[in-house]
């Protein structure tokens, strides 16, 4: 049964139970809805909420599982000796799921019977011969191992569609018939509706925390193997950064201080750039502006952190760039390149204005009245209040929105990428490329990877060093916003 199939029947049984719970606790009650303990709304959505939401539960559980079961089933069907790791062994699964993916297809239109897949009578090149007919290309280096592996494949997760399909909708149908027989006058149908949206608020949260979890630990996995093939020591304190993955790690240097430099340095002239403009900028709207330009300029100032990265980064790539080298640096003498580290800590300033803005005028507006009032009423001045009372009041939160742009820009890939270059250098020249912990994480990982090799594995100790500092960061800005919060409140 395809999935939206399965998906509609759940919505049909929920619609069902919202209109029969309700019936039949009113029939209960003789007619008289002020005889229930509920809402008549309360039962029907009861009866709903257990027909639908354990069905779907375990459908989504089911779907993340069964591929990974299926995975695990077929790999067993591949000899040892076609491949030596298991990231061979992952490049010939994907050429499993292509092959069975095309079988599926071949079947639907006709180019293959089922039966020839079943029986497995179908040779490898007659079959790769029927896919081209109908446009599906598997390649010239698929073998028989791989076509009776894509079969077995095909088969189990058939059956295992099949499995759901029954399993999910008797669950439905068993929560949807339980409570619809338990629905009377003085059934507490919200209580259970409140305990079970309770559940799955939890459920949600839940998600978020595992999710958050699985990150750290598939990074931090990734980080041990590649600490095992090269030292902690020299990753952590070398300032030269030359992968070589024709030597597999035997003459690669992979130093992180000239991209922690790169990033540094790139993030300290963006903000350099963000925060007064940003700054000054909510001050002007949240005391001088009046309520008609504040209505106009604030979502014109917003709209620049809806523009996409990558536009951004063509601005530095085609305007900026040029600009700067053809105006200021090769006039002095401190480069040729359009691609710098000015460049990109310009543009990337630019784009985080609006966070700075936003922020910091929330905070600001957020300063009680009372303390300019006061101020004023001592003989102070709208600047002195600003400067001395409202500034100060709001400095824990500034602060932390500071912060806030801090990581992003920390994160930031692709204004990077066509903006500074991709050169890691130790170099305090503004006007010379050099590149950031972002940059080499997207560069390790593109192209033909081998995950046995320390090259490429290092893309994942980046990755966890970074997320350590933009963790950090996050944390001491809310650590000082709520620290110093409920001062001025």
């Amino acid at each position: 049964m395809p999935l939206i199939w399965l998906l509609a029947a759940i919505a049909v049984l929920a619609a069902a139970g919202m209109v029969l719970g309700r019936r039949r606790a009113l029939a209960s009650a003789g007619g008289d809805h002020r005889v229930l303990h509920s809402l008549p709304s309360y039962y029907g959505t009861n009866v709903a909420l257990f027909a639908a939401a354990p069905a779907l539960l375990v459908m989504a559980a089911w779907i993340v599982v069964q591929p990974l079961y299926v995975e695990s089933r077929v790999a067993t069907l591949i000899p040892q000796a076609e491949y030596s790791d298991e990231g061979e062994l992952s490049l010939i699964m994907s050429d499993v799921r292509r092959v069975a993916d095309g079988l599926n297809q071949a079947i639907r239109s006709g180019a293959i019977s089922a039966e020839e897949v079943r029986d497995m009578r179908a040779d490898v090149t007659d079959v790769r011969d029927r896919l081209a007919q109908i446009g599906i290309a598997v390649g010239s280096e698929v073998e028989q191992t791989t076509l009776t592996a894509a079969q077995q494949y095909r088969t189990l997760d058939g059956r295992g569609n099949v499995a759901m399909a029954v399993f999910v909708l008797l669950l439905a149908v068993g929560g949807f018939v339980w409570t619809l027989m338990k629905t009377d006058k003085d059934y507490r149908a919200r209580n259970s509706v409140e305990n079970a949206i309770l559940t799955i608020l939890v459920a949600a949260s839940t998600v978020a925390i595992l999710t958050t979890f699985g990150i750290i630990m598939s990074m931090l996995f990734e980080t041990v193997n590649f600490f095992r093939q090269y030292p902690a020591s020299e990753f952590f304190f070398s300032t030269t950064w030359d992968p070589s993955f024709s030597g597999r790690g035997g003459s690669s240097e992979l130093g992180i201080i000239p991209l922690l430099w790169g990033t540094l340095y790139i993030s300290l002239i963006a903000l350099l750039v963000a925060v007064p403009i940003g700054l000054f900028s909510a001050i002007y709207l949240s005391e001088y502006a009046g309520k008609k330009f504040r209505s106009i300029a604030k979502p014109l100032l917003e709209v620049l952190a809806g523009i996409p990265t990558i536009v951004y980064g063509l601005f530095a790539l085609i305007t900026v760039g040029p600009l700067l080298r053809d105006a200021i640096a090769s006039p002095l003498g401190l480069g040729t390149s359009a691609s710098s580290v000015m460049t990109a800590g310009l543009v990337m300033g630019v784009m985080l204005i609006p966070f700075v803005s936003s922020l910091s005028d929330d905070i600001i507006n957020a300063v009680p009245q009372a303390m300019r009032d006061g101020s004023l009423g001592l003989g102070a001045t709208q600047s002195e209040t600003i400067k001395q009372v409202v500034v100060p009041a709001a400095l824990p939160g500034i602060v932390g929105a500071i912060l806030l742009a801090a990581s992003r820009a920390i994160g930031e890939t692709m204004i990077v990428v066509l903006g500074a270059g991709a050169a890691a250098r130790l170099d305090l020249n503004p006007f010379e490329a050099m590149t950031t912990v972002t940059v080499k994480i997207v560069s390790q990982l593109t192209g033909d990877t081998d995950f046995s090799s320390p090259e490429t594995l290092v893309a994942f100790a980046l990755g966890l060093t970074l997320f350590v500092i933009t963790l950090g960061l996050n944390v001491l800005a809310l650590y000082i916003v709520r620290k110093y919060r409920e001062q001025y409140e």
